[in-house]
């Protein structure tokens, strides 16, 4: 078994204000067979814990520790990172002018596993991967996200996730800005990859539309850079129902 255990993790950011906490101190465990959702109003630092587990610049660890079957990620490069098995769903992807999908997915799958991919089982696994989410294969001469829609975005950072495979993905809110069927889409994808049980899955969302099609094992309830509550599959249908503001109202009394 695989595990990925944050501990008594404090982020910080540079602000035109001077130094902003926030993260305050997040434990959470995701072992490989798990889907784990983390759910929570906007600021509540969802997309932080994303960013620092990653290795962003932007993001200072103040405290704590994020490892990786016992191995210390925080002193690692990014690169290092996603050699160690990590891989990053990002909520807005970046364009990337000038470099193909097609380069783009090759490099990446080089970098990852020391050698290049043999081209020509290469171009029918990246196809395969492409048409998985309903992408078609003249897609990967696109430049990286240069005038892809919202759907299109999130539908390569899917394939991204199949070819390359990692043993834990995050990933942040994937479902932001998808219609009904790409969400459908997405989803199947996710799933493919989480019925492997050797990866795990940390999915960061607002709402619960996406957890109608993949299932959690845990839900976290994440308010004023903390988890306020855990539970099971039951606790985002609360959410549903009830929304954040008892959690915002209790953090706010602390």
């Amino acid at each position: 078994m695989t595990t990925l255990d944050i501990k008594d993790l404090h982020v910080s950011v540079n602000t035109d204000d001077g130094e902003k906490v926030i993260l305050r101190g997040v434990d959470l465990t995701v072992n490989s067979g798990e889907v784990h959702a983390i759910m929570g109003p906007n600021g509540s630092g969802k997309s932080t814990l994303a960013y620092s587990i990653a290795g962003h610049p932007k993001y200072k660890i103040t405290q704590g520790s994020v490892t990786l079957d016992g191995q210390d990620i925080l002193g690692m490069t990014v690169d290092a990172r996603a050699r160690a098995g990590l891989f990053l769903a990002m909520q807005y992807p970046v364009e990337v002018p000038g470099v193909s999908v097609a380069n783009f997915l090759r490099t990446a799958k080089t970098a990852l596993d020391g050698e290049a991919p043999k081209l020509r089982t290469w171009i029918k696994d990246v196809n395969t991967a492409l048409e998985g989410v309903d992408l078609d294969p003249e897609f990967a001469q696109r430049s990286v996200n240069e005038g892809f829609s919202g759907g299109e975005k999130k539908r390569h950072e899917i394939a991204q996730l199949e070819l390359l495979n990692p043993k834990f993905a995050v990933l942040d809110e994937t479902d932001s800005g998808l219609d009904i069927d790409a969400l459908r889409i997405v989803a199947d994808g996710v799933n493919r990859y989480t019925a492997q049980a050797d990866k795990g899955l940390l999915l960061i969302t607002h709402y619960t539309r996406i957890l109608q099609y993949i299932k959690p094992d845990f839900v976290h309830v994440f308010v004023a850079g903390r988890v306020a509550e855990q539970g099971g599959r039951e606790l985002a249908d609360q959410l549903e129902a009830e929304g954040y503001d008892k959690y915002v109202k209790a953090a706010a009394q602390a």
